[in-house]
């Protein structure tokens, strides 16, 4: 048989849907009813604020460079890095 003849292969598809509905059920359920992702989200943004609070200039302009690069988030809501 060459190995580019497919005759005799039965086709095998498995859908994970389901699985990843329950994998993401019990995430929540083990975060628990306290958990409050408003509040975590502000926690981020203050600490990302103040990780890069008083720079000096030449820390300022490394920051700014780094971030016009796309290497650190700049500001607003969704500062996910582009990299």
């Amino acid at each position: 048989m060459e190995p580019d003849n497919i005759t005799g292969l039965t086709p095998f598809a498995f859908d994970l849907t389901s699985d990843e509905v329950r994998r993401r059920a019990e995430v929540v359920a083990a975060l628990g009813s306290g958990w409050d992702p408003a509040a975590v989200l502000r926690g981020e943004d203050e600490a990302y604020a103040l990780l890069y609070s008083g720079l000096d200039a030449e820390q300022q302009r490394t920051y700014d460079m780094l971030v016009a690069a796309g290497v650190l988030p700049g500001e607003g809501p969704g500062r996910a890095a582009a990299h």
